[in-house]
């Protein structure tokens, strides 16, 4: 890893948490993962796993006890950061469901046909996850998937902006 902002994460630590050594020896016992902390798998050896964390940081867990990621999300130039205050995100998120809600509830009164619903949701697209107080939330101008809990986004993954017409790459 040559610098920070290439971080991709490629497994997630179990919700238990997970602990680290410092090499692949078990008598060399570090700190604990935190649970579901996003984390790059960069050498595997045996069950042994070495895995970096976004602030570099790295070591060696039980690589059987890792969950995989569904695939490697690809990265932008823009650099990781993290954002104090997630509602412009959530208000966004919002006004797209509602915007989709809106073309469901037209679609089934049948005031829409299936065309007339396909033509005008293809600009929405609109990502979240919430689990308690813990939440993954997609923003798309942004090409950024973050984490929230509480009032703190924190760049979880990077993905590539889609076309949505809006001018945007």
């Amino acid at each position: 890893m040559s610098s920070p902002y290439e971080f991709r994460p490629t497994h997630v630590v179990p919700e238990g948490g997970l602990p680290t050594w410092e090499s692949a020896d078990p008598a060399r016992p570090s700190a604990r993962l935190d649970p579901l902390l996003p984390v790059m798998l960069t050498e595997a050896t045996g069950d042994w796993a070495r895995v970096v964390c976004s602030n570099a940081w790295s070591a060696w867990v039980d690589g059987r006890m890792l969950i995989t990621l569904p695939h490697r999300p690809p990265g932008t130039a823009q650099p990781l950061a993290t954002s104090a205050d997630p509602r412009a995100l959530l208000a966004r998120l919002e006004d797209a469901l509602a915007a989709y809600r809106q073309l469901v509830d037209e679609y089934a009164a049948g005031l829409l046909d299936l065309e007339g619903f396909r033509r005008r949701s293809a600009g929405l697209r609109v990502g979240a996850v919430i689990d308690g107080p813990a939440a993954w939330l997609l923003d798309l101008d942004q090409g950024r998937w973050y984490y929230c809990e509480g009032a703190q986004l924190q760049t979880y993954a990077t993905v590539e902006p889609a076309d949505t017409g809006r001018g945007k790459p």
